[in-house]
């Protein structure tokens, strides 16, 4: 049987066998040197270009490449995980030059390949713990050399690095053992056993503990806790000592310290980045919405990655399991305050931020994780809020809500107005508008939108503006058209009409007058669609309003 023989490069020959003639070798060998020389042909021109190129680098690229130093790290100081985490787009990087066999052979060319993500130098060192008085060195967990979050920062948590080290070498230990005495156990194990005697002495010990806990603080360690919160209030954490037995005090430090790894894992990953928003997801009713921009939770919420949101109380949890037992005891089926308006499974209700002030707070922050402009978070007493609901019978779901001033001076009908992104492009967003315009008829007002608007809230208002002025138009009957008079119907604010008029090119300037040009196909094509349309339920029935002015408010 004939043997493979290899090659120079290790790799083996097609149907080469040991006997071969020396002509054949001969052959193999010139041909190997006239490769090995176009080889040195390649590296040469290579390095002049790579010469040529770090001539013309700044200094400190000079330098990188002529001492070919290992990756760049981490924050953490631990080397990148993978390739993508190195800026490789560098046209000095000597790799850029660099052609693989397979590369000469399919003729490809290094500049085609994918462009790699880079490796933002500036992330590493503008970053610093939030904690006061801290240098951001050592971790929770011992196990890094930085931290750059509450979560791992030795000195929130009351400790310094070198006590995280060594408390961490104590949990492996602790592991080790108890991993080895699982597995003895495991051994002998059966399906129905009785507790070993390690367990069985294992639970003594620790009954044994929490009965040693004290009944209570002395007056000495309450005066301390209270010195403590009163110099650093909540830029600390709490002292935890003496409050519960040394077993469980040790479980939640373990827990703290296995949470701060998790955290420590995803952001070197890049899928959480500290200072940005941080909750890419919340849990809200059936659906699992991605949120848009940053929303200022509390900062032990905001570094999750998700968010779990009861859709009816609008109380955010940490977890699944907290959200399954506060659903179980939720007494909340609807939103607090007032039913204005009833049509179907359509309803708005009213709600007071002064009455309900914990509710529409998390409402705002519930909402700024899907605008950008908004800034108002928990100043909410001088606003009612009414948030449109779809009923079935589980209860009301939120829908999307409008707040607006009780006593606005510029008559502005809504400050802030949102659509949950489950029910968008579904004709909700026309109906909150439509909605804030009906109040403003009630209170026999000429009512606007808050400047600024998103950019999803302007084109939903332009739209509107459209279709009102496109269906006076086709109701009208006179000759002379007012802005005035079409701003007291539809209580349009005329600025917007007038600016909605020029986007139609409705409005022309002849003779030193403004008018109003009645342009038949905008109508006839808003007419078509509202034929095409039918009889659609997204639309506000004046007379199923209940609802007068709030007075003295």
């Amino acid at each position: 049987m004939p043997r493979r023989k290899r090659t120079a490069a290790g790799s083996s020959s097609d149907g080469t066998a040991d006997s071969d003639d020396s002509g054949d070798h001969e052959k193999t060998d010139s041909s190997h040197s006239e490769a090995n020389q176009r080889n040195n042909t390649r590296l040469t021109r290579a390095s002049l270009r790579l010469s040529q190129s770090s001539q013309d680098a700044p200094p400190d690229v000079k330098q990188a490449a002529e001492r070919d130093e290992s990756p760049p790290r981490t924050p953490t100081g631990n080397a990148p995980s993978s390739e993508s985490d190195i800026d490789t787009s560098s046209p000095n990087a000597s790799h850029d030059e660099s052609v693989t066999k397979d590369q000469k052979d399919s003729g490809s060319d290094p500049s085609h390949r994918p462009k790699r993500r880079r490796f933002h130098e500036s992330y590493n060192f503008n970053m610093k713990c939030p904690t006061p008085g801290c240098n951001s060195l050592g971790h929770l967990t011992g196990k890094h050399e930085r931290h750059f979050a509450i979560s791992g920062c030795p000195l929130y948590h009351n400790l310094s690095a070198d006590e995280c080290k060594v408390k961490a070498i104590e949990r492996e230990k602790q592991e080790e053992e108890r991993s080895q005495g699982q597995n003895e156990e495991n051994r002998h194990a059966t399906r129905h056993q009785a507790p070993t005697q390690r367990q069985v002495r294992y639970k003594e010990k620790v009954i044994e503990m929490r009965k040693r806990r004290d009944s209570g603080l002395t007056k000495d360690q309450k005066e301390k806790y209270m010195e403590h919160r009163q110099t650093h209030g909540t830029t600390r954490e709490p002292l935890l000592e003496n409050i519960t037995s040394d077993y469980d005090l040790e479980l939640f430090r373990k827990a703290q310290a296995r949470a701060a790894e998790d955290l420590e894992k995803l952001r070197l990953q890049g899928q959480i980045t500290e200072g940005s928003n941080m909750i890419k997801t919340i849990l809200f009713g059936r659906y699992e919405l991605d949120t848009w921009y940053h929303s200022p939770y509390p900062e032990e919420y905001a570094r999750l990655g998700r968010l779990y949101i009861c859709e009816f109380c609008l109380k955010y949890m940490k977890s699944q399991t907290i959200l399954r037992r506060h659903m179980a005891k939720c007494v909340w089926k609807h939103p607090p305050g007032d039913e204005v308006y009833r049509k179907g499974a359509i309803s708005v209700f009213e709600v007071d931020g002064k009455k309900n002030k914990i509710y529409c707070q998390n409402l705002c922050l519930l909402a700024k994780l899907f605008l950008d402009h908004k800034t108002l978070y928990y100043d909410v007493e001088p606003f009612l809020f009414y948030v449109m609901t779809e009923a079935d019978n589980t209860g009301c779901h939120l829908v999307g809500y409008f707040s607006k001033e009780k006593n606005s001076f510029l008559n502005y009908n809504v400050s802030c107005i949102l659509t949950m992104p489950q029910y968008m492009r579904q004709g909700y967003g026309k109906m909150l508008i439509d909605f804030s315009y009906l109040l403003s008829k009630v209170e026999e007002r000429v009512g606007s939108p808050e400047r600024p608007l998103s950019d999803l809230g302007l084109i939903s208002y332009r739209s509107y503006w459209k279709e009102v002025l496109l269906r006076y138009m086709y109701n009208f009957k006179g000759k002379e058209i007012s802005i005035k008079e079409i701003s007291q119907e539809t209580a349009v604010n005329p600025v917007d009409i007038v600016s909605t008029l020029q986007s139609l090119q409705m409005l022309k300037y002849w003779k030193g007058k403004h008018l109003v040009l009645k342009r038949q196909d905008l109508i006839d094509e808003w007419k078509a669609k509202e034929t095409k349309r039918g009889n659609n339920n997204k639309t506000i029935d004046p007379s199923s309003l209940k609802w007068t002015p709030p007075k003295g408010t």
